[in-house]
């Protein structure tokens, strides 16, 4: 409970700070929370990797929130475009998809560290 208290502090105090043209665009903050909550998903909260992947899911998902809201989107319609975008990742991480794989990485990479 406090390390997820800590990391909506850790996105509330980044993401007004980072300058505009900095900003990921929305549907790429969209993109990372679905993949990494597919992956999370797929992989289980049981092993390391699973629970950097939950955190990674965690991250993003606020960060879609945050983007959300800085693009003037309603927030029922933020959470079904994190739905769709988590569904489509399932899909694609089920069959294997080069493309999802290397998206996901990347997002990976820019998940600042919560350890």
């Amino acid at each position: 409970m406090l390390r997820l208290f800590a990391l909506a502090l850790l996105v509330q105090a980044v993401a007004p700070v980072a300058p505009p043209t900095r900003m990921m665009p929305y549907v790429e903050v969209v993109r990372c929370a679905g993949l990494t909550q597919a992956a999370s998903e797929l992989e289980g909260g049981e092993s390391t990797e699973g629970r950097r992947l939950f955190d990674a899911a965690l991250y993003w998902s606020l960060a879609a929130s945050q983007a959300a809201l800085a693009a003037g989107r309603a927030p029922g319609e933020a959470d079904t475009d994190q739905t769709r975008a988590r569904i489509l990742a399932v899909r694609e991480l089920g069959s294997a998809s080069v493309k999802a794989r290397s998206d996901l990485e990347t997002c990976r990479r820019r998940t600042p560290d919560l350890g």
